[in-house]
């Protein structure tokens, strides 16, 4: 696999304009590894490879243990694994994600409600809608992972 389009390269105004969305993630109040988390399941949900590779090296740096990692996939049952906020912002962004099938039920929000305030709602939600869209132009334009870079992949 090769890369379609270099999209940083192609329209650097539209990656800049993204780059201030995931900038105002950063620093606005949300826990960097609970970003980090949905990030990574967001990404999992779109089998977005390139993703995926980088968040996983992000989490890993992190401390974030390899056992813990292996399981955000199946985070619901996990049992204890996982803490109360990152359970409720795991499942916001499954329900978002995946918003043409779920239309995001009363019940999901009530339930994230109840453990973000609106602004961190809010700011979780463009979270999970700004690594929709990186994966949607990882995906689309055949991004590389890393790995496969470092495995001496095609570029």
């Amino acid at each position: 696999m090769s890369q379609r389009i270099d999209y940083t390269k192609t329209s650097p105004a539209g990656v800049k304009a993204l780059g201030g969305v995931y900038a105002y993630i950063a620093q606005c109040g949300l826990d960097n590894t609970l970003v980090e988390l949905v990030y990574l399941r967001v990404s999992q949900i779109n089998g977005c490879a390139f993703c995926l590779d980088m968040h996983t090296r992000d989490l890993l740096k992190k401390g974030l243990s390899p056992v813990k990692l292996s399981l955000v996939q199946v985070w619901q049952e996990a049992e204890n694994v996982f803490t109360e906020r990152e359970k409720a912002a795991l499942l916001w962004a499954e329900t978002v994600t995946r918003v043409a099938e779920t239309h995001v039920p009363d019940r999901d929000f009530e339930a994230a409600s109840a453990i973000f305030t609106a602004k961190e709602l809010a700011d979780l939600t463009m979270a999970i809608g700004l690594i929709n869209a990186y994966n949607r132009l990882a995906i689309s334009f055949r991004n590389v992972p890393q790995e496969a870079i470092d495995a001496g992949g095609a570029v």
